[in-house]
């Protein structure tokens, strides 16, 4: 019986989970930002950086599906969906602050181009992951 009502809510997640859920795919995505504004004026995205980059966003992401169930408290099967989730949660912020804040990005629009295009691409990677990270 409690098993049930633990997995109670929306898509199996409890309220708690959701709401972990949800602040670990913001947290992901300010450090992602922030980490991009510093990135951006040293060359991240152009020619061989730009390349670099997104090949790095993928083991830089790995960790943080892969303690995903500890993060939210979701057990590993569920990682997959919790990971749509954070991602969804990301990708909304980035694209409230890409338009009405831009300047967290950095000074230029190509800067903010280049930072709405990584956050894209990592949240496709994320999503990937969940699902190869996903257990049954």
């Amino acid at each position: 019986m409690q098993d049930q009502i633990e997995r109670s809510g929306w898509n199996g997640f409890t309220a708690m989970q959701w709401l972990r859920l949800v602040l670990t795919g913001l947290v992901v995505w300010l450090i992602g930002a922030l980490l991009l504004r510093v990135l951006a004026p040293v060359g991240a995205y152009d020619g061989m950086g730009r390349v670099l980059m997104y090949a790095l966003i993928i083991p830089g992401t790995f960790p943080v599906i892969f303690f995903l169930p500890l993060f939210a408290g979701i057990r590993r099967n569920q990682i997959a969906a919790g990971t749509a989730v954070a991602v969804a949660a990301a990708i909304a912020m980035d694209g409230i602050w890409l338009a009405w804040f831009p300047s967290l990005y950095g000074d230029t629009v190509a800067y903010h181009a280049g930072a709405g295009a990584a956050i894209l691409w990592g949240g496709a990677v994320a999503l990937a992951l969940g699902f190869v990270c996903n257990r049954d």
